[in-house]
């Protein structure tokens, strides 16, 4: 995939998001598996903010997406592009943790238990990630089945 495919498939689900809990944006395949990747209307509002939406280190991020999740390296020892699990054991809590978890996942009223309900999962399935590029993360959720994985995506995350 290239940045302007990714770029195209943004835009074409862009008008889309009003109104649902997420939009799918392209289906990955990796090693037998598919990707279904998705993005909510929380994710443009955020990067819309800061003006990284549709910029070129959220389109590599996008991109990365092909990498897929790989269940046998879950956790990135750093310098390295995919998804990969974002946990509650880093201390101090990190942005990446606090926009993920202290504002969304557990956030009464946020739109995670709406996501969850869409994919027909209880929330506390749902495994926390991060969609690594060089210069920029984007948050999300993960749904893991043997049928294949969707990754929700649901804020940003542009800290060194």
């Amino acid at each position: 995939m290239t940045l302007d495919e990714a770029k195209q498939l943004i835009e074409q689900a862009e008008p889309l998001l009003n109104g649902s809990p997420f939009v799918a944006v392209h289906v990955f395949q990796r090693n037998d598996k598919e990707l279904t990747l998705a993005i909510t209307d929380r994710l443009r509002q955020s990067c819309k903010k800061a003006r990284v939406w549709k910029s070129k280190p959220m389109l590599t991020a996008i991109k990365n997406a092909e990498y897929g999740f790989d269940q046998n390296y879950t956790r990135s020892s750093g310098g390295s592009d995919g998804i990969f699990i974002l946990t509650r054991d880093h201390q101090p809590a990190n942005q990446m943790m606090k926009k993920l978890f202290d504002k969304f996942i557990d956030k009464p009223g946020s739109e995670a238990q709406a996501i969850a309900d869409e994919l027909h999962t209880p929330l506390n399935s749902l495994v926390p990630v991060r969609l690594v590029s060089h210069h920029l993360r984007l948050l999300g959720v993960l749904k893991s089945s043997s049928e294949g994985d969707t990754l929700v995506l649901v804020d940003f995350d542009n800290t060194k």
